[in-house]
């Protein structure tokens, strides 16, 4: 009777141990790949690069090393345009510019006849790519200023949700590197917190992040415009965009925006071009361990191949110039192969073509 009697509590006893012992096993497992493995990183080829990445996270996180780092200071930076996301031909926030122009002329006919407006209407890319540089810059100024944040948020939103891009038929939000969100995964799953660091305007850059890749917009530094604060017609605050340029997140302005913004110098931080060669130094002269990547576009059958490092083609967009790679590899930065280091680029639908 007495044993009857304690059953329940017995049960109840055994039941909170075996929670608690499931807690801490979900804690220290690894974190598992799609297919139920304990690869982290299953879109990547067994390669030097993918196991540097592993032991590099290992060595920070695991308290019996003399490498190890607290939770608070692992910090790693990303590009976003050519590092997580395709770039090419042109990049998705020049698109979208560009798909503003006859909304924007239809309202001020005049521009119609005023470059670059003018060669914009007539939707020839390549004539648009053979525009000055300073012509180009007028675009954002033009055609952005005036509205208010919230006007420019729901517009980028909806624009995302209608774009496509014209290669894979998909909208620019699903173009996204596999490798790269398993990447982003592996590390939050460790105590790292992954910001995006971009050339890219912020306030664009923002609106889809947290969605695309789990990177909330406070996490996002990128180019900055001014704002001014002011009033709606029924009484709403409001803050609406200016022509006047705050931090040029670009070269050297990355770094500069990562003091500015993050106050902390990344442990990791993930580029492709001459525009991440200086946070990328930034990163790798700090104390302690530190980890720097670039991609190499070399692979012009899955996405595209430019360079013009290793003979590469050259390219306005995303260069990758032979000096970079010689300084990557003079210091000890990881040069990612999109060829030859990664399995797949994007996830199983995109790539099929669905």
């Amino acid at each position: 009777m007495r044993y009857v009697d304690c059953q329940p509590a017995r049960r109840h006893v055994l039941f909170a141990a075996m929670a608690l012992s499931l807690g801490l096993l979900a804690t220290l497992s690894p974190l598992r790949a799609q297919d139920g493995s304990t690869d982290p990183l299953p879109s990547w080829n067994d390669s030097t690069n993918k196991q540097a990445i592993v032991d590099f996270v290992k060595a920070t996180t695991d308290q019996n090393k003399s490498t190890f780092v607290p939770a608070e200071q692992r910090i790693a930076t990303f590009d976003q345009d050519g590092t997580l996301w395709v770039e090419h031909p042109i990049y998705s926030q020049v698109t979208y510019r560009l798909d503003r122009v006859p909304a924007l002329v239809a309202a001020k006919p005049e521009l119609k006849k005023v470059e670059p407006f003018k060669t914009v209407l007539t939707g020839d890319r390549e004539a648009i790519a053979k525009l000055p540089m300073k012509e180009l810059e007028k675009l954002p100024a033009t055609t952005l200023t005036g509205m208010t944040i919230d006007q420019f948020t729901a517009e980028v939103k909806k624009w995302l949700a209608d774009a496509k891009d014209p290669r894979w038929k998909h909208p620019y939000t699903d173009l996204t590197y596999q490798p790269m969100q398993e990447v982003l995964k592996y590390l939050r799953a460790n105590g790292y917190k992954t910001y995006i660091v971009t050339g890219g305007g912020q306030d664009f850059v923002r609106v889809h992040t947290e969605g695309t890749y789990g990177i909330p917009p406070e996490q996002v530094v990128g180019t900055v415009g001014g704002t001014t604060y002011g009033h709606d017609k029924n009484g709403k605050t409001t803050l609406t965009k200016q022509p006047k340029l705050l931090l040029n997140d670009n070269n050297a302005g990355k770094p500069e925006g990562i003091h500015l913004m993050i106050g902390r110098r990344p442990l990791i931080a993930f580029g492709n071009s001459i525009g991440d060669e200086q946070v990328l130094e930034y990163t790798k002269t700090g104390d302690g361990p530190r980890l720097a990547l670039l991609l190499l576009h070399d692979d012009a059958v899955r996405e595209y191949a430019h360079g013009p490092a290793q003979g590469l083609p050259d390219s306005k967009i995303g260069t990758f110039t032979q000096k970079l790679y010689d300084e990557a590899k003079a210091d000890d930065w990881l040069v990612i192969s999109m060829k030859n280091d990664w399995k797949r680029i994007f996830a199983d639908d995109v790539a099929s073509g669905q």
